[in-house]
């Protein structure tokens, strides 16, 4: 179904595995189309609840972009490149349903910027993070410029896009852009156990909550109303009744996703 990505659904979630290893698993148009595919089929299957993303080997989860790709282009091409990028990475960002990146080895460029638009992150801990655009004569392009300042602050992010430096995964963890750092081994179940708990609440709140927390950067939004509206939203839905009358009656709650 895909040729750049490996897929298995265990109990509602969708491990997708990014698998060019020989390539270090670079992002190219081809990585991208299985990306948007994979991400249709996250965003249309019931049977899917949550995705982690991850790459294949112990190496790399993904190195950065295919670099082959940019040789030639015009500014318009660049842009267009660029935004290409961006709006498969809003579509994780902006997914109802969870999706966590673990990381393994290097996280680099157009990797770093997938991990930043994933909902939350796992790191192994020989995993390495940068942004080295500007050793290209470049900047992060797929949206690294603003999440690298939205998770670890404009001081941190604004050092790591103009010096190129990579960081390991302990300063990661030290910075706030992951959420955990594990063995190599502890790095897929890490995540799916936070999933699985995850999966047992209601999904409707669930993508609320979401849509609620991305709006804090959403400069046409204001969050507050945002959250106004989801929260309101809520009383409509079948399983807002079943999770207050299952609290009141002391049980727990079965949520359907209506």
């Amino acid at each position: 179904m895909y040729n750049t990505l490996l897929t298995e659904l265990t109990n509602g979630i969708l491990t997708i595995t990014i698998n060019r290893p020989d390539k270090l698993n670079a992002l190219n148009k081809e990585v991208f189309a299985d990306l948007n595919k994979v991400l249709d089929e996250v965003y249309s299957n019931k049977h899917i609840q949550s995705a982690i993303i991850t790459g294949a080997g112990s190496k790399a989860f993904v190195a950065g972009a295919d670099i082959t790709e940019f040789n030639g282009l015009t500014i318009e091409q660049g842009k267009a490149l660029a935004k290409a990028g961006q709006d498969t990475f809003f579509r994780i960002e902006n997914s109802p349903k969870p999706v966590v990146a673990c990381v393994n080895g290097f996280a680099l460029g157009g990797g770093c910027e997938l991990v930043m638009s994933c909902h939350f992150r796992v790191a192994s801990d020989n995993a390495k993070f940068g942004q080295p655009e500007v050793n290209l004569g470049l900047i992060p392009g797929y949206g690294g410029t603003q999440r690298l300042v939205q998770l670890i602050g404009k001081g941190r992010a604004m050092e790591l896009l103009i010096s190129a430096a990579m960081i390991d995964a302990a300063t990661a963890f030290n910075y706030g852009l992951v959420n955990y750092v594990v063995t190599q081994e502890e790095l897929i179940n890490k995540a799916k156990s936070i999933l699985t708990i995850i999966n047992t609440k209601a999904p409707l709140a669930v993508a609320a909550c979401i849509t609620s927390a991305n709006a804090v950067f959403n400069e046409t939004q204001n969050g507050y109303n945002v959250e106004i509206n989801e929260f309101g939203k809520c009383f409509g839905t079948a399983d807002m009744k079943e999770g207050t009358t299952a609290f009141l009656e002391k049980r727990k709650a079965n949520f359907s996703g209506k």
